[in-house]
């Protein structure tokens, strides 16, 4: 039996994490939690402050074989602190390092790090999908903290001997995913027209249940110690054809209007939009032949169900979701 600790265990990921760990005989979970929650009954639960740099986890960490650190201050598309790099660094970097310090003190033999494809950078060239290889370019403080945390973990690893496996996925989606996705799925359950049927991009995105398997597949694979992922669904998308299969899923009309990139491009940047349009228009493309070939990994899930289950989660819990686009 394998002792796991998971952080950030009421998250869009972390709760779908912690019911998939619980379903597995050989592996015996633990969450980690601001608040006490009748989410995991059956699950122990510690109760801590805020993940800062000073966090008391040595209770938590006690007796644990692998930790999974999901928690984060996610991306904030709207950001209201006049300072954000510093808020991003005290949870992202700060908290990370500490909790990861003492987890190898405790005698943690992994730890999972659950980063951003926005290390890479928010967009490829057409055809060219980032790889684990790539030289790291994030263009916000999100990225840049998980960036930050990367580093100080691969050297913490290279201090102490504790295993460190960094994943990095796009964007996530499955039942109850919200921000940008729920709306664009809420905007073709209303028969919306969209003017975006003149965009010819590329991205990559991973159904929630595809994460949460290569997960799994990380917490005890001798192949994974000390290496870095990226993860996908393995199929990439346009946005027209994202739309037409959220449509074929809802059994609703995909109505696309060809309304040319440039004049999307012209309206955003009037309505301070820019950056929405260009997740909607560029491309973001990963590879994961690292993760087939190493690990043996395959998404288990087709691109078409997960969002079958994207959409069946949005209807039975209205417009509540969350990811980003």
């Amino acid at each position: 039996m394998i002792n796991v600790l998971l952080t950030g265990a009421t998250g869009f990921v972390g709760h779908a994490l912690a019911k998939s760990i619980c379903a597995l005989q050989n592996l015996r979970l633990a969450v980690a939690l601001r608040t006490p929650t009748n989410k995991f009954e059956t699950v122990h639960q510690y109760v801590l402050d805020d993940l800062t740099a000073t966090t008391d986890w040595a209770f938590a960490v006690a007796g644990q074989q692998v930790v999974i650190h999901a928690a984060a201050r996610v991306h904030v598309i709207n950001e209201s602190k006049s300072h954000p790099h510093t808020a991003f660094q005290v949870v992202n970097v700060d908290g990370t390092l500490n909790l990861a310090r003492q987890a190898a003190i405790a005698g943690v033999k992994r730890f999972v790090f659950i980063s951003s494809v926005k290390v890479n950078g928010e967009s490829t060239s057409s055809g060219k999908a980032f790889t684990e290889l790539d030289a790291p370019n994030p263009q916000d403080a999100y990225g840049q903290s998980k960036h930050e945390a990367e580093q100080a973990l691969r050297q913490l690893s290279a201090d102490t001997g504790m295993e460190v496996v960094i994943i990095r996925p796009p964007l996530v989606y499955g039942p109850g995913v919200k921000a940008n996705f729920a709306a664009l799925m809420s905007a073709v359950q209303r028969g919306w027209s969209l003017p975006l049927g003149a965009v010819h991009n590329q991205r990559s995105l991973v159904a929630l249940s595809n994460l949460v398997d290569f997960i799994v597949t990380c917490l005890t694979h001798p192949a994974a110690a000390n290496q870095t992922f990226l993860v996908s669904d393995g199929e990439d998308l346009s946005t027209p054809d994202l739309i037409r299969r959220l449509a074929r899923a809802m059994n609703r009309p995909a109505r696309l209007l060809p309304v040319p990139v440039w004049a999307l491009q012209a309206v955003a940047l009037l309505l301070g939009k820019g950056d929405a349009v260009q997740r909607l228009c560029g491309n973001l493309q990963v590879g994961i032949s690292k993760s087939r070939t190493l690990l043996g990994w395959n998404p288990p899930v087709s691109v078409d169900e997960g969002l079958r289950r994207a959409v069946g989660g949005h209807r039975s819990c209205g417009t509540r979701s969350r990811a980003d686009w």
